[in-house]
């Protein structure tokens, strides 16, 4: 979330980010998170002076008892004063739940170098890498009768539903094979591994921004829990309410986990075969830097994330996302797209975004030099994340790039020894 203070001294700066995010929703919020916190400045002022009067009042009749005088008529006014100030003190604490909860609902500001733009038809293609191949034939992988066998939907129907495919056979090897390449590759970047647990409670939704933003995209669990969207959500709570040694920042993370992910409203080729799931497998890259280091840090992210689609031998482009199809949580964001052959098409593959302090501030994650221990005063963070990569387009690419007249799939070298074979037949 973005600090009061801020919101406070720049509130038109923070009006135009939200109409540039095109959340409208959000100006009734600003408008009122303002006038809420005027009314407890307001507040706490009358408050103060109400419990200077009440300790003042408080000393003077202890005074008058040591002297043995009568305080009478002063222990009255101090009973009329401490009704007032406890009166003060609720509306102060309901301000402060009101402020809380209103602050939650003001999205991240744009940074400056982000194109203005109403939706996806303006984000800025700021580079491309590969030669698209051209159609010639080439099937959509939900029509290879391959892909059919190694990433069964209709089972997945009957287990679930629509959206839950089960990998078999080389299928799942392609997974597993996948899951150990991108690993590997962030393990030689500097990335630490984890495992997070897959259900989160509302603390570390509401701390990463999926919460109060996207419950309708989430599953929720029985006991007020949720099925993690992303390892970004357990991986950055790894130190909410910590006080981090900036000196030991950059602090750089990986995991690879199952995703769960309601989405509706979509239809045709866009939810055909692996194009959209609602469970699917991700390798996450996490950060927690300095404020100063955080956009060099988008940057190599990206780099990294793009050096992995160069390997794997597929066509790609950058897109620098416009202000308005952003998102809530991000400052800046690069969304990563392969070239689909057989469907003639780019998909996208990953997003790398820097949320600046927006996640920290919900978190309560600061930095100290000198050691988190230290006596200094502490600092801000920022987190980044993006993937490395999702799965099922990916291999969608992969399958439709690779195919072979004879209905077999040839693999990129760099999967060779992790899948342990060439081909997938």
């Amino acid at each position: 979330m973005l600090d009061l203070r801020h919101i406070r001294d720049h509130p038109e700066q923070v009006r135009r980010a939200i109409r540039a995010k095109q959340l409208p929703e959000a100006l009734a919020a600003l408008d009122a998170l303002l006038l809420a916190d005027e009314g407890r400045r307001l507040a706490r002022a009358d408050l103060e002076a109400k419990q200077a009067v009440r300790n003042a009042a408080s000393k003077e009749i202890g005074a008058r008892k040591r002297r043995g005088e009568g305080a009478e008529e002063l222990m009255a006014q101090m009973t009329e004063v401490s009704s007032e100030v406890k009166r003060l003190e609720d509306r102060d604490a309901s301000l402060a739940e009101q402020i809380d909860a209103l602050l939650l609902e003001i999205p991240n500001l744009p940074h400056e170098s982000v194109p203005y733009g109403e939706s996806e038809h303006d984000n800025v293609v700021v580079a491309e890498h590969g030669e698209r191949a051209t159609a010639d034939g080439a099937l959509p992988h939900w029509d290879l009768p391959l892909a059919r066998r190694l990433f069964d939907l209709e089972a997945g129907v009957t287990l679930t539903g629509a959206g839950f495919p089960v990998a078999r056979g080389a299928g799942a090897r392609l997974v597993r094979g996948l899951a150990a390449y991108f690993l590997d590759r962030l393990a030689r970047a500097g990335y630490e591994e984890i495992i997070p647990p897959l259900v989160v409670n509302a603390a570390s939704a509401t701390a990463t921004g999926q919460l109060p933003d996207k419950e309708g995209q989430m599953y929720g669990v029985t006991g007020g829990f949720y099925l993690i969207p992303t390892s970004e959500v357990p991986v950055t709570n790894l130190h909410r309410g910590a006080i981090l040694d900036e000196d030991a920042l950059p602090l750089r993370y990986c995991a690879f986990t199952p995703c769960f992910r309601r989405e509706a409203g979509s239809h045709g080729k866009e939810v055909r075969g692996l194009n959209r799931v609602h469970q699917f497998d991700k390798v996450e890259m996490v950060q927690f830097t300095r404020p100063e280091e955080s956009y060099g840090a988008l940057e190599s992210m990206t780099e990294t994330a793009e050096a992995l689609l160069v390997e794997l031998g597929l066509p790609f482009r950058r897109l620098l996302m416009c202000t308005g199809d952003m998102g809530f949580t991000q400052a800046k964001k690069y969304d990563l797209e392969v070239w689909s052959p057989g469907q003639e098409r780019w998909l996208e593959v990953s997003s790398i975004s820097n949320m600046e302090a927006f996640q920290t501030n919900r978190l309560g994650t600061r930095a100290r030099s000198g050691g988190a221990a230290g006596r200094g005063r502490t600092g801000p963070v920022h987190t980044l994340n993006g993937s490395a990569l999702a799965f099922p387009r990916t291999i969608a690419a992969l399958l439709e790039t690779g195919q072979r007249p004879d209905g077999t799939v040839e693999l990129p070298q760099v999967l060779h020894e992790f899948v342990g074979s060439n081909v997938l037949a």
